[in-house]
Parts: C-alpha cells; structure tokens; sequence
C-alpha cells in the first residue's frame, strides 16, 4: 500500500480541529479525596496476589514495541513475583535482555481496578512439578489442574521460573465514581 492509498484508507478517522476558548474543569470534592484512587499498599498487594490473568510486557527488540502477552502468574504479599515461560522463548530472550519485567493485572466487576508491578528479575529457577502444580492449582479447578499438568508435561516445552522484586507501582480502583 503506497502512501496515498495509505491516506485514503484512513481518511474516515481525520478530525477537524477547531479553536479551543477556555476550558475550566472543577472537581466537586477537594483534591486528595477523589473516590477511586491509587490503592493503599495492602490493597494493591492483596489485589495482585489474588489469581488474576496478567499482561506482562517486556522490552522489544531494536525497533519493535514492547511484548505483551497474557501470563499466569504468583505473587505473596511482601515477596516476589513470578512466571513460569518457556526456555528459548521469545519471552525468555527479551526478559533475559531487559533484566526485568511488567506485570498488570485488572478486573471489570464490582468496579474497575487494576495494579501494575515493574521490577528486576531477581533470579531464575529450572521448573518444578512444585511449581507447575502450585500454578495451575492457582489458576484450575483441582479437576483440571491434573489433566492441564499431564498435558503439559508431555506436550509443552521446557519451562523455567522467573522471578521479580515489585520496584514500581502503579494502581487504581475507580468504583467511586
């Protein structure tokens, strides 16, 4: 596609712009007590230590974005993050790159809120039947967290354990508003 096909194609999507006079917005409670703010640190750390399915993203090649992909993923209050990925991955060759990682984690219902974590990796593991058990325990019905584990074992490849210390926060609950 040339660029005038280009610029037709997303013609649909221009928008006229137009003088802005004055925007005034007002809060209508003081600053500091807007409903559905960052999370205390007890909650942000209960929130991710609850089985959510993260994103996790990782720096990207020279000229790439970065990779994010959904990820199961263990955390307990105070400690560290961590994932379980494939050896030689392409996942694996970025964290091992960047030194560290993101993970985010969100729900919709009661209320949106969502927690994310960035840190270094701290240290790698080779995976156990330990931590392969205690992952999909996490995430599966006890029922189907033993055929998910047989499936793995004969089927998937080599996975390792990566973990990370939370070195930046980020996070909300927006039920207040």
């Amino acid at each position: 596609m040339d660029d005038t096909q280009l610029t037709k194609s997303l013609s649909h999507f221009a928008v006229k712009s137009r003088p802005v006079k004055s925007v005034r917005t007002e809060l209508s409670v003081p600053v500091g007590t807007v409903p559905g703010m960052p999370l205390r640190n007890d909650e942000r750390e209960g929130f991710l230590a609850e089985p959510h399915v993260a994103a996790i993203s990782i720096a990207g090649e020279p000229g790439r974005g970065p990779l994010t992909v959904p990820i199961w993923y263990q955390y307990t209050p105070g400690g560290e993050a961590w994932v379980l990925t494939g050896v030689g991955s392409r996942k694996a060759r970025l964290i091992e790159a960047a030194g560290r990682f993101t993970l985010l984690v969100q729900r919709l219902e009661p209320s949106v809120r969502y927690v994310s974590v960035e840190g270094p990796v701290t240290r790698t593991a080779p995976e156990t039947e330990e931590l392969a058990s205690e992952m999909a325990h996490r995430y599966l019905p006890p029922d189907k967290a033993v055929g998910y584990l047989e499936f793995a074992k004969k089927n998937l490849v080599e996975h390792f354990a990566v973990y990370m210390r939370p070195e930046h926060w980020v996070s909300a609950d927006l039920g207040g508003w």
